[in-house]
């Protein structure tokens, strides 16, 4: 570690789990480089102090009960710790930068911000602190909902029905389902934006980026793997017993399956994606967290040929280590609902992706992986079992995938180098 360098940063990650990764390793990076660092976090989704002895930590009352903490309804929960965080974190920040609140720490140099709460620049800029903010997507994401206002302004979206699945002529290969949920974004209000990103894998995205905004982006990219051995930042308890099941497995011979720490399945989907499984032939890792399924004995409902294959060749875990899932030789290919932080993970690893993206950037972020970098494969059909099966089976064992897997192979080499 290089010595501390009398500067404090003030880090406020936003309280779902993926974003506060991404927070947590960026907080990392910049210990390394000699900063101070206090994170302030919600009491919601509140990050463990003991995995991060190096940070100080301060609280603020969100004021989210648990009725609203459960809610299925996402975009309603975001909204709702916007508004209710506003106040605490403005009069926290204000006891951080005062001579008195500070107590024997290095004075605040900056403060970086998740970008999805809306008020941190505005407050930063109150309160005389230099701001930046922290960007947990791609690039090419950011620049389609950039310009999402001057679309509606056209009458290009939303639309309904058929046309959904037209092609968006502004930004091909894009649909237009694929930017139905993309929600418009004001031109950025900080000094700079931190973006968890790297130059090779979106190089023409950023530099579109910077001719649309009037601020500096820095592409940090992938922050995963500048401390691999870290401590884990995950709230969710990771079943490790994978880890010993892979190691026994052939190379290259197991899909792993998971969808993320939000996505919610319905019995429909589960029942789905188990006869997927069970068609496939090939080996399986699936992650089913405990609050995706609703009705605790969904296991033993599923057909028997499903349990047969889970016996076979399956393995049932909550949650897992994903990066040293990834990691492990065994690993053939990733189902993945497309969320940013398991692409980077699956991009730095050279594992393909099976793509089932389920909300808000998802539809952007699994068109470029299919159709752009072509390192994986769209579930353009949805759930459909011959066409699961199907793209299974060309990722683990026919030509196409081989193909898929040597672009992925130096897609992982260019992240390596970027680090």
């Amino acid at each position: 570690m290089n010595p501390r360098n009398n500067l404090r940063l003030m880090l406020f990650p936003h309280p779902f789990q993926g974003h506060m990764n991404s927070m947590l390793q960026l907080g990392r990076i910049l210990y390394a480089r000699g900063f101070s660092i206090t994170i302030v976090h919600t009491n919601f989704n509140a990050p463990d102090p003991s995995s991060h002895p190096h940070f100080a930590f301060r609280s603020i009352a969100d004021g989210i009960d648990q009725s609203e903490a459960s809610t299925p309804d996402v975009r309603g929960l975001l909204a709702l710790l916007d508004v209710r965080c506003a106040a605490p974190f403005e009069e926290c920040m204000r006891e951080m930068v005062s001579p008195r609140g500070g107590g024997d720490a290095a004075p605040i140099a900056c403060l970086i911000s998740d970008s999805m709460f809306s008020f941190t620049s505005s407050v930063a800029q109150r309160l005389k602190v230099r701001a930046l903010v922290l960007r947990t997507g791609g690039a090419a994401f950011l620049y389609v909902a950039t310009l999402f206002p001057v679309l509606k302004e056209k009458g290009h979206v939303p639309v309904l029905g058929s046309r959904s699945e037209e092609p968006m002529k502004e930004f091909l290969p894009l649909l237009v389902k694929d930017i139905l949920t993309v929600d418009p974004q004001k031109p950025e209000s900080s000094s700079g934006v931190i973006i968890n990103t790297f130059e090779e894998l979106e190089h023409f995205d950023l530099a579109l980026l910077r001719e649309a905004l009037p601020v500096p982006f820095f592409p940090t990219g992938p922050s995963h793997k500048f401390h691999v051995a870290s401590s884990s930042s995950s709230s969710l308890a990771e079943d490790r017993s994978c880890i010993s099941w892979l190691d026994k497995q052939s190379p290259k011979s197991v899909i792993y399956v998971s969808f993320g720490s939000l996505a919610a399945l319905s019995k429909a989907e589960i029942l789905e994606i188990a006869l997927d499984l069970a068609d496939s032939e090939q080996s399986f890792l699936w992650v089913v967290r405990a609050r995706s399924v609703h009705d605790p004995e969904w296991l033993e409902k599923l057909p028997s040929r499903f349990l047969e294959a889970l016996e076979g060749r399956g393995n049932i875990v909550k949650w897992t280590p994903q990066k040293e899932v990834l990691a492990r030789p065994a690993v053939g290919a990733f189902w993945t609902h497309s969320g940013w932080n398991s692409t980077l993970e699956s991009i730095s690893e050279g594992a393909p992706m099976l793509c089932m993206p389920r909300f808000a950037d998802q539809g952007v972020k699994a068109r470029y992986v299919s159709d752009v970098r072509r390192i994986g494969v769209h579930l353009n059909g949805g759930l459909e079992r011959e066409n699961i099966a199907r793209a299974i089976k060309r990722l683990l064992v026919e030509r196409e995938g081989e193909e898929i897997k040597e672009r992925a192979l130096a897609m992982k080499e260019k992240a390596s180098v970027s680090v």
